[in-house]
């Protein structure tokens, strides 16, 4: 397939954009780190999460929506529409090649801004002269506020932030996820008058797990603090989703005031499966443990939920298969523009689906290729195709997940011809993939 230079291909985008002249709505792209489906309350979960109950109840909520099982190979399909066995080099990297919904936005004029996780930089892979700190540049935000971008530090209390090219080390006092979340509502509100797109990458609710500024122990001094992260999951956990879904509430909020509420759309969802020290009290009395890093569905099954007032019906729960490549095309789709012709681009677009129009395109699967180490370390990868019910691995292994969440019982044998013909649905999609 022929490849454009990527400044050639977002050129054309951009005169694309222009000339098809459509409105285009705001967007809040909201990832939690390391929540499965089960850590929600509006998916059954004991944990208070009134505000994005709140988004699902007057918008869409997904009940089949898969991310991949960690967070570097997320970030990647996620940003760039493309499954990882197409652009994965290695844990903790974007390549400089790839195209990302901010590039695209970008060029069809929206105001991008980046705040939170970021991961994603490697002076060993980058070309030569590339600097760090211009590398969310490069991928189209016009302005940060990143933890972990060239340097390390916490993200929680006193966290190590670099901000638009500038390092700042804040104080015992301040909070990283309040830092990230203001960081990005002052940019919306410097740019409520032109298409903005906000993407929040967020550190709740990743280990360690540690008070919040909502509760007692964030009182305590400097000391005492750092030991209650002995307290593990058990005490901070259930504060850290609140948090979180607090901040969630934040912008919603705050596009009412600004009177927004129905040019925006707000998007949330998790990156990959709750930690696996994390053991969740289910409403229906019923326990999860979180599955991340594992291909299971406690690793990859997400929440996610679309709020977009007059556009977006509301209290719909939909079992539309969802996977991270879908994100891009559905973003392009709303903002009016097409995806990259120079390469292949995986996802399939939602615009229509969450608009309740029901008229576009949908999928009859998700595929999974996940590779936690450089190849040239392991050479090892796992892969899955799967639809509702049925999953299967590239080394044969089958599995009726809608009965056997754990995957403990294998399918071999003869099969009954339901399970045979997802089987050779399934099988012709790792072939696919593996010819492509």
């Amino acid at each position: 397939m022929l490849r454009l230079p990527q400044s050639l291909t977002l050129t054309m985008l951009a005169l694309t954009a222009v000339l098809c002249g459509r409105d285009k709505p705001n967007i809040i792209l909201i990832m939690a780190d390391d929540i499965g489906v089960e850590g929600i309350g509006c998916y059954g979960s004991t944990y208070e999460t009134p505000e994005i109950d709140h988004l699902a109840e007057e918008g869409m909520r997904f009940t089949h929506a898969y991310s991949q099982p960690l967070c570097t190979p997320s970030r990647v399909q996620i940003m760039t529409g493309r499954y990882n066995n197409r652009n994965y080099k290695t844990f903790g990297y974007l390549d400089v090649e790839e195209i990302t919904f901010a590039n695209l936005l970008k060029k069809a004029g929206y105001a991008t801004a980046i705040a939170g996780k970021w991961q994603l930089n490697s002076k060993r892979l980058d070309p030569p002269g590339m600097d760090g700190k211009e590398r969310p540049y490069h991928f189209g935000f016009d302005e940060y506020c990143l933890w972990q971008l060239t340097g390390r530090g916490e993200r929680y209390a006193a966290p190590l932030i670099e901000q638009n090219g500038e390092v700042k080390q804040y104080s015992n006092d301040d909070y990283g996820p309040d830092i990230y979340s203001n960081f990005l509502i002052d940019f919306m509100k410097r740019h409520k008058d032109e298409p903005f797109f906000l993407y929040f990458p967020m550190a709740l609710v990743h280990a360690p797990f540690t008070p919040t500024p909502d509760t007692d122990l964030w009182k305590d001094s400097p000391d005492k603090r750092a030991q209650a992260k002995g307290a593990g999951p058990s005490r901070n956990f259930g504060p850290m989703v609140e948090y979180m879904d607090k901040i969630v509430g934040q912008f919603a909020k705050e596009v009412e005031k600004l009177g927004l509420a129905e040019d925006t759309l707000i998007i949330f969802t998790g990156d990959n499966g709750t930690h696996k020290r994390i053991i969740t009290k289910m409403k229906d009395g019923s326990t999860i443990q979180g599955g991340k890093d594992t291909m299971l569905d406690a690793g990859t099954h997400v929440p996610l939920v679309v709020y977009w007032p007059g556009h977006t019906p509301a209290g719909v729960v939909s079992n539309r298969l969802v996977d991270f490549s879908d994100f891009l095309p559905t973003l392009c789709d709303l903002a009016g523009i097409p995806v990259p012709q120079d390469r292949v681009i995986d996802g399939v677009s939602l615009a229509s689906h969450i608009q309740g129009k029901n008229d576009g395109p949908t999928r009859d699967w998700v595929y999974c290729w996940y590779q936690d180490k450089p190849a040239e370390k392991t050479g090892e990868s796992r892969e899955f195709a799967r639809n509702h019910d049925w999953k299967l691995y590239r080394d044969g292994s089958f599995y009726h997940v809608s009965e056997d969440t754990l995957e403990k019982e294998p399918l071999t044998g003869d099969l009954s011809p339901e399970a045979q013909a997802n089987h050779d649905a399934l099988a012709k999609v790792l072939e696919s993939m593996k010819k492509s």
